[in-house]
């Protein structure tokens, strides 16, 4: 099911690109895009930090 929506968001992202009135909108939908995976890496590494540092203390 998650392969199924990766594959309609891509279709959809390249259907905005295609369609954008100009450049900027090109980079909004790019950072768009890539934003919720950068959260995830952000959130991965606070988690990771928080635990190495409750198992030094110990």
């Amino acid at each position: 099911m998650l392969l199924l929506t990766t594959l309609l968001q891509q279709v959809d992202i390249e259907e905005k690109i295609k369609h954008a009135p100009d450049k900027g909108y090109e980079i909004g939908v790019f950072i768009g895009s890539m934003l919720p995976f950068v959260i995830l890496v952000l959130l991965a590494y606070v988690i990771y930090r928080y635990n190495k540092k409750r198992m030094n203390k110990d």
